[in-house]
């Protein structure tokens, strides 16, 4: 995004996966409580809203999707056909006509709205590190100092498969702890400040009138890291006592990693001061997925 391009039109997106239930429950209570709304749309003056709640049908079905990840189908490959080859992908292809198109966007900011079950807590993940998303993580973490950043910008920002790229600029929230399918208050209560801080930025930013903000911490993703497994593809382990539920704390080489089902225990192997993160997450465990690395920076 250019340095100083104005934000006219935000599109906020819920239920991209079924089973998230704090943005679900947030866009449906801002489509149907007229004071709910009002709060949100008083944090700007001049900026449309537009509020989707996206796989309806994984949405009924309590699932993270019916065939496949929806948040996996905005690739340039996906949505240059007119027919999908599964519901998710068909859904992509329908929703990039109504809200993009992806390679000649509409909506200047999309931001995506999901849960983990993870200890993550409030996260805001930015695909791009120019001064727009500088300064939006700068602001969330002025505001909210809770507030995670995590960027995901190894590769280009129209390169993700993500929804939130059909926009200008994507952004997506991510709060855990909270399980699928359930709705915990502060998951819930920090998913509301956290998207009325990005409006309200959007507009500061519009305005110019942002003020000095400081430098902050953030974590980089660097790559996944998959459980231990046996020669027919079955788990050896599973995630060690010490590094359950501690999201973005510091791993070191030999610091405990994994609890084999004998009760041995397999230290780190990589490099020193790396953050784990999406730590047993629960959606990736078919995928043999422990946990994402990051590093810490300054943004």
């Amino acid at each position: 995004m250019s340095e100083h391009a104005v934000i006219k039109k935000i599109l906020i997106t819920a239920g991209t996966h079924g089973n998230e239930m704090s943005g679900i429950e947030y866009l449906r209570n801002l489509q149907s409580n007229a004071q709910i709304h009002a709060q949100l749309v008083a944090q700007t003056t001049d900026i449309d809203i537009e509020l989707a709640i996206v796989n309806t049908l994984a949405v009924a079905k309590r699932a993270r999707f019916v065939e496949e990840d929806l948040n996996r189908q905005f690739s340039r490959e996906k949505l240059s056909v007119l027919t999908g080859d599964n519901l998710e992908h068909q859904l992509a292809i329908e929703f990039n006509l109504t809200f993009g198109p992806k390679y000649e966007p509409t909506r200047d900011l999309v931001i995506d709205i999901h849960n983990t079950t993870s200890n993550m807590g409030p996260t805001l993940i930015i695909l791009q590190s120019d001064e727009f998303h500088q300064q939006m993580a700068r602001y969330v973490k002025a505001n909210m100092p809770d507030a995670i950043i995590l960027i995901e910008d190894h590769i280009p920002y129209k390169q993700h498969p993500y929804l939130c790229t059909i926009g200008k600029a994507g952004i997506m929230i991510e709060v855990g702890p909270q399980p699928q399918n359930v709705l915990r208050p502060a998951a819930y209560l920090q998913t509301e400040e956290m998207t009325k801080l990005v409006i309200t930025f959007c507009d500061l930013w519009n305005k110019q009138t942002l003020g000095e903000l400081d430098v902050v911490e953030a974590f980089r993703l660097t790559e996944e890291v998959y459980f231990p497994l046996c020669s027919a593809g079955k788990k050896l382990a599973m995630i060690h006592p010490s590094l359950q539920n501690n999201d973005f704390t510091v791993l070191n080489s030999g610091e405990p990693t994994f609890l084999t089902f004998a009760g041995r225990t397999l230290g780190w192997e990589g490099e020193d001061k790396v953050y784990p993160h999406f730590i047993g997450e629960s959606a990736y465990y078919h995928l043999n997925i422990a946990f994402a690395l990051s590093t810490k920076t300054l943004i």
